[in-house]
Formats: structure tokens, sequence, C-alpha cells
């Protein structure tokens, strides 16, 4: 395998003068462009206060807001031993947001950006957070940032759409806790127009059917097949947010919504949506379930794999599905950091360790393959503020892939 770096955060953009890339990189995805190369567009979680806060790029949505999206043109050339990766351009397609987190690609070409916040006025924002915000594949430079509030206001982490319907499922970072923290939500929302999200829409909360509050992080099975439904939420972007970041939460838990623990990485796949819960599980190390729908308002929740330890898969955070149907998984723990696979037949493997440079280990996000399959992107994702001690960075990894389990 043969892996390089394409871009680094807190430096002078390589192939764009004038850019500092901003720090923080964490959710991204590959599209194709009409010219053959690859589209790569690309998160910045940063954290920065609002009295530290510099948007990245103009028009912003928020003067003291320092998240946003990067997007790349990636030139992928020769084949075998002679494939070449390349960065052709760099720019700021999104500023003014904050701790952008994940997102999702979507199937009509464009990149969904959430925060996973809902500061604002009150911690020294001039504006509201935590909002999906859409970046289209063809932009040349930083969109007009229009906040999607039908699609909810909460700690947003990932976003994964179903081709076939145009309906977003969304997941929520939020911990639980027994006594003090009681869990995330997995959603969907329904637009009313298929993939015009800015049309408005009806946002949902999962719940298991006949067990209202159902919690999944602990006690679960391996392979169980759980029936789930899906309850309104009457008001997707409640005033109380800021002050109750779960007020979106307890709107569905009131109404028999499920509780997950940290729900983070979403990705579609085999007619339905892998999801991530990060510390979910008896050994607190994590869990992939898939959600399939039977019908339009029911569906199947599946444990597809629970970590049995930390050594085995620790805090799995972004996901995607590789070419082959394994799974590729970023984690985000506590100690070594790695990239890991789940094959069709449950067994994990390593395939990217981060380097221990004296300074800590990177958590690992972002990872997307480019849409011929050949390469595997990834992030490691640095420091999340301005000045930080660790630069951010996107790789790009390619090799005989169908010799691997992967």
């Amino acid at each position: 395998m043969r892996c390089v770096r394409l871009s680094s955060g807190e430096r002078p953009s390589s192939v764009r003068d004038g850019l500092l890339v901003p720090n923080g990189f964490d959710g991204m995805a590959a599209f194709p462009l009409p010219n053959g190369n690859v589209r790569l567009i690309r998160n910045h979680e940063m954290r920065d206060s609002a009295a530290n806060g510099v948007p990245i790029g103009e028009p912003w949505y928020d003067r003291r807001a320092s998240g946003g999206t990067t997007s790349m043109e990636i030139s992928v050339t020769g084949t075998g031993d002679d494939l070449a990766v390349e960065i052709v351009d760099e720019f700021v397609s999104l500023a003014g947001t904050l701790i952008n987190c994940a997102g999702g690609p979507t199937p009509w070409g464009s990149w969904l950006s959430c925060e996973e916040t809902t500061d604002g006025p009150e911690s020294g924002y001039d504006r509201a957070h935590g909002y999906v915000f859409e970046v289209p594949v063809n932009a040349t430079g930083p969109v007009d940032p229009v906040p999607l509030r039908a699609m909810g206001r909460f700690t947003h982490e990932a976003v994964a759409v179903d081709p076939a319907t145009g309906i977003v499922y969304q997941t929520e970072d939020r911990w639980y806790h027994p006594g003090s923290a009681p869990g995330a939500g997995f959603y969907r929302f329904i637009p009313d127009t298929p993939g015009v999200l800015g049309n408005g829409g009806r946002l949902q909360m999962m719940a298991v059917s006949g067990q209202a509050g159902y919690l999944t992080a602990r006690g679960q099975t391996q392979g169980a097949v759980l029936p789930v439904h899906w309850v309104d939420i009457a008001d997707p972007d409640p005033r109380e947010a800021e002050d109750e970041p779960r007020a979106v939460f307890y709107q569905g838990m009131a109404e028999g919504g499920a509780r997950f623990a940290r729900l983070e990485g979403a990705f579609a796949g085999d007619s339905g949506i892998y999801i991530v819960s990060t510390n979910g599980g008896d050994a607190l190390s994590g869990q992939v379930f898939h959600y399939r729908p039977t019908s339009a308002e029911a569906g199947e929740l599946r444990l597809v794999f629970e970590s049995p330890s930390a050594d085995i898969l620790d805090s799995p955070d972004n996901i995607v599905v590789s070419p082959r149907g394994g799974l590729v998984l970023c984690e985000d723990g506590s100690d070594d950091q790695f990239i890991r696979g789940l094959d069709r037949q449950g067994k994990i493997v390593n395939l990217v360790r981060a380097p221990d440079t004296g300074n800590g280990r990177d958590e690992f996000a972002g990872s997307c393959f480019s849409p011929d399959g050949r390469v595997l992107f990834f992030n490691a994702q640095g420091s999340t503020s301005y000045g930080g001690s660790r630069a951010s960075a996107t790789y790009a990894l390619w090799g005989p892939w169908e010799d691997g389990p992967l």
C-alpha cells in the first residue's frame, strides 16, 4: 500500500495563493468532477470561543465562528504501480459556522456539513448554531451559508441520505451515563421536496416498537434485530436549544424515542443506513448498527458489531462502506488510534495506525473512497483551535484492495 499527504492545516496551501488552510480536519466526502478529477469537501471542527473566533472566508454565517469547510480538487492518474494522487486546487467553501464535525454526501451532488454544538448569542456568538449547512460540489468559493432549520437544532454529528427516497438520516453526539446523561437520538428528515432541503420537511426520531425509551447502549446481543418506528418532533428548532442542547431529544423521548450512546458516524449501504455508537456496548468501546426500512413508517435495527474490548475496536467514529462491502471505521479513543476495517464476516482488521509524535496522537476522521474505489482518503484531525500545537493532515492511501478483506 502507498500513502501520501495531500494537505496540512495551519499551513499555506501548496496550490492556492493566499490561503492559510484551517486546522481541525474532520468529516469529508469524495465526489466525481466533470473533468475526471475528484472533489473532496472537508469539515473543519474549529472550537474557538466567540472572543477568539475568526471566519475562514467570506461570506460568513457568524463573524465570530471559525469553523466551515474547504473543498479540494484531486487528480488520480495512472494504474497499478504507476498510480499517482496529487492535489490540484484547495479553497474555502463554507465559512462562519462552528464545530463542523461530520456530515455526509447527498445523491444530488452536495455535502451536508453539521454543527456539533447549540451555542449562540448567550455564548457570545452573533448567531444561533446547531444546524446543517449544504455545500454544492460545483462551488468555486464560499457559498451563501444558509442554516437548514427544519432539519433540527441539536448536537449534530453525521448524516446519510437514502438514495431511493431522499430521506436524510442524522446522528446526535450526546453521552449516556446511568443517572446523569440520558443519551442521544437517531433522527430522520423527510423533505417536502426530495433533493431540495431548504423547502422544509418533517423531523422524526427512532423508537423501538413496544419499548418506549429503549436503551440500545447496554445489554445487547450482536446480530439481534429490533422492530422500530418513527415519532414526530413537534418543534425541530426550539428557542431553548442553547440553554438545553437536548431540547429536540427530549421531545422525541416524550414520544417513546430510543436512546443511544454518542451516535457519530453514518453511511448509506446495504439497502439501509449504518450508524456508529462511539462508546456504546457493555465494554463501552463501540457499537455498529444497521437500520433497514421495511415500510414508510417502520423498519428494523440490527446490531452488526459490538466491540468486546478497546484492544479490538476503540471508540469508532466516522464510517464508510468500502467498494467491496466492508466497513472502514475511524477511531476516536484514548490510546493508540487506528483506522480499522470490519469485513463481511465480522472480523476487525487494522489499516492505519497513528504515529506517536511525542505531541499526542490524532483522532482519525473523514474516511471516504474515490468514486472509482481505488483510493481511500482520510484525515488526522490535529488541533481544533487557532495556534494549536498539532497540524491537521489529509492523506490518500491506495494499493491492491482486491487482495485484502475490504
